[in-house]
């Protein structure tokens, strides 16, 4: 089988860390180029890659039938509408772009032009979201009536990451909040309204550090929120239903592997240890619910199907432009003080 051409633009810390060698074991895909504005870091662990200095010259090679985009996410949309409009299928590492109209741009350009574009949401692959969407398919907490996801991290300490700078896109929202907010439409769907709390905590922050996101519906109460400020264990999952509870702590094992240098192969890859499993609190019961299997591995073989046309694509953009009309509603009513209503 012919492997499809696979070109990533930007190699930083996401870019080597997780998309690289996540490219590099998908068997429908290879990584030929790279574009790197000053170094040439990517060549010491894939020697074969051609590298350049700007997207321009990328495209200018035609070196790559799919272009995977991780830059700042102010560059998103000009990076991807480019990409598009000289025929090359396109991943965007999330969010997609800053302004849900920017993406609704994109979808129909892509549409137009019959070329796959999506955006990378791996945290729908994390072992703990697959456990949650397994007990809720088993209806072992019967009707939930609360849904709590929290992404909380401790970096009292301001960095000097792009993402803490007075730029677009910047902060905690378009960061993990995207992930969080695509998780529960997939598992509830749009909401009705959206409320929301959207902080600077951290002394001289530019950016936003904490939010606190409720989602409208009529059931279950749907509360996001993330904190760089935590340090004592908070559950990163926590449901209630008329029957029992579960609760989960800890992240995917999958993040700290990559960032560890793993290659993710083999048949452990994903597994978490029996002892971070979380656990379900029936009325007669206490028990610790077996974590499902995290496979990041699947997204990009889900790409690869989906230009050959072998699979539907699994993260549609309709669902990303939900995404951000959340957040941008979000950050409206942080503004007002008001439920935001969503059409």
């Amino acid at each position: 089988m012919k492997k499809i051409r696979t070109a990533l633009v930007g190699y930083g810390n996401v870019g080597e860390k997780t998309h690289a060698p996540l490219i590099h074991v998908c068997p429908y895909l290879e990584l030929t180029a790279v574009v790197e504005r000053h170094h040439q870091k990517s060549k010491e662990k894939y020697p074969s890659v051609s590298v350049y200095k700007s997207l321009e010259a990328l495209l200018a090679a035609d070196a790559a039938e799919l272009i995977v985009i991780v830059t700042p996410n102010e560059y998103h949309f000009a990076q991807a509408k480019l990409c598009l409009e000289h025929g090359k299928h396109v991943v965007v590492d999330k969010p997609i772009t800053i302004h849900s109209h920017e993406a609704e741009q994109l979808k129909a350009l892509a549409e137009e032009k019959g070329l796959m574009l999506t955006v990378f949401q791996n945290r729908r692959l994390d072992g703990d979201f697959r456990t949650i969407e397994k007990i809720l398919k088993e209806g072992i907490l019967g009707e939930l009536a609360h849904f709590e996801s929290h992404f909380d991290r401790f970096r009292p300490e301001i960095t000097d990451n792009w993402r803490e700078k007075d730029v677009p896109g910047n902060g905690i929202t378009y960061d993990l909040g995207t992930h969080l907010i695509d998780q529960a439409l997939v598992l509830f769907g749009k909401p009705k309204w959206v409320q929301a709390n959207i902080l600077k905590q951290r002394k001289g922050a530019l950016a936003d550090d904490f939010f606190d996101i409720i989602l409208g519906y009529d059931k279950p109460y749907v509360r996001l929120t993330a904190s760089i400020m935590s340090n004592a264990p908070v559950p990163k999952f926590l449901l209630m239903g008329e029957q029992g509870s579960y609760s989960k702590y800890g992240l995917d094992v999958q993040e700290k592997a990559l960032k560890a240098d793993t290659l993710p192969a083999g048949d452990d890859w994903g597994l978490e240890a029996a002892g971070s499993w979380g656990t379900v609190y029936l009325a007669d019961k206490i028990q610790k619910y077996p974590t499902e299997r995290g496979d990041y591995r699947e997204f990009y073989e889900n790409v690869g199907k989906a230009i050959l046309g072998e699979a539907l694509l699994s993260v549609k953009m309709e669902e990303a432009i939900v995404v951000l009309q959340i957040i941008e509603a979000a950050f409206e009513s942080n503004k007002t003080g008001q439920r935001i209503l969503l059409h």
